[in-house]
């Protein structure tokens, strides 16, 4: 009989949807896929193909908690993997943290078989272990990287399954924008602000939108009405504080274009299928966690003094990275993902008149 596996991703909204086809080849070859994520995450896991079942717990060495690493917390987990009954677990993380905590805890819970990707010895932590730099090269895209650690696994995706990020759609998105034809969205909000365009770039696109006659929907979190009302001014659809999850993803889908830095949406509009203007500071590495998907223009210098440096603050005076990109350079990316676009649909057409009846 196919197991029970408890997938774990525990750190933000974007992680976990950037870990979804990972989770459909787990759910190709598994009888109940559990998907155990941190509280910031636990709300993309609900849209991901393949989960059965989400359970939320704060890991303390991945989310900013006070919370003390005690006799309560180790029985808590306990008590949940009792309750899931995973035959196996797949840890999935990025380059640079760590499976082992949680390996520990699943170990001391009683899971049989674990897999992940560690650079420290894991002893008898793991039972599939995969070493970065060798089994999983530096320059993986996260999604390509999580499903690795998945197929090391032993799970593969079903034929036909190309490997994109995928979300359900079952929700309709607010009557403000269901009436529209055609918009661009807006989302000026990132989780620090070294990965933030400035709010007086987001304000003057808006208004230049505005002048091309193109409606502009902002979108935002409950914590950044503030900046989304300030960025809609007078002619754009403030949605700030007023989606949930699964009505962002068919905002975001609808979309001609989105605009966006590099937080969980632009993850969520890449796996909608939307053309991406990314707005990508290189305090991270775009080659793993740009939007994942074939329509996708990236701005900003990626070859900035800022580079590779994890910064939450730009420790660059200016934030020259991202404040040099201006707002034509954003409606020339527009442009040539529209013309992407119409040629990439051309092509496919054309390839379904030429198949045999």
């Amino acid at each position: 009989m196919p197991p029970r596996v408890l997938v774990v991703r525990l750190d933000s909204f974007g992680d976990v949807l950037v870990a979804g086809p990972a989770v459909r080849a787990v759910a190709a070859g598994a009888s109940h896929v559990t998907m155990l994520c941190g509280p910031q995450g636990s709300p993309a896991a609900d849209l991901l193909p393949g989960v059965d079942r989400v359970r939320v717990w704060a890991a303390p060495w991945v989310t900013e908690t006070a919370r003390p690493i005690d006799d309560a917390l180790l029985g808590e987990f306990r008590a949940l993997v009792t309750e899931v009954q995973p035959d196996e677990a797949v840890v999935l993380t990025s380059f640079h943290q760590s499976p082992l905590p949680v390996a520990l805890l699943l170990r001391l819970a009683g899971v049989p078989r674990i897999t992940g990707a560690s650079v420290d010895h894991p002893g008898s932590l793991l039972d599939v272990r995969l070493r970065p730099g060798e089994d999983l090269p530096e320059e993986l895209p996260e999604p390509e990287r999580a499903l690795r650690i998945a197929e090391a696994a032993g799970f593969r995706l079903p034929p036909g399954d190309a490997g994109r990020l995928d979300v359900r759609l079952d929700a309709e998105p607010p009557a403000a924008v269901a009436g529209l034809g055609r918009y661009v969205v807006v989302h000026p909000g990132a989780s620090v602000p070294a990965r933030s365009w400035p709010e007086t770039h987001h304000r003057a696109l808006v208004a230049a939108y505005a002048e091309r006659g193109i409606p502009v929907v902002v979108t935002g979190s409950p914590g950044e009405v503030a900046l989304t009302a300030s960025v809609a001014g007078d002619t754009g659809i403030d949605l700030g504080g007023r989606t949930n999850p699964a009505e962002l993803a068919a905002v975001l889908a609808a979309a001609e274009v989105v605009v966006v830095g590099n937080t969980g949406p632009a993850h969520l509009a890449a796996a909608v299928g939307a053309p991406v203007v990314s707005l990508f500071s290189p305090v991270v590495p775009a080659v793993k966690w740009a939007p994942y998907g074939p329509l996708v223009e990236l701005l900003g210098d990626q070859g900035a003094a800022c580079r590779l440096s994890r910064a939450r603050e730009c420790p660059v005076p200016g934030h020259p990275c991202l404040s040099t990109v201006r707002v034509e350079d954003v409606l020339a990316a527009h442009d040539r993902l529209l013309d992407r676009a119409s040629r990439m649909e051309h092509r496919s057409l054309r390839r379904a008149s030429e198949a045999p009846a």
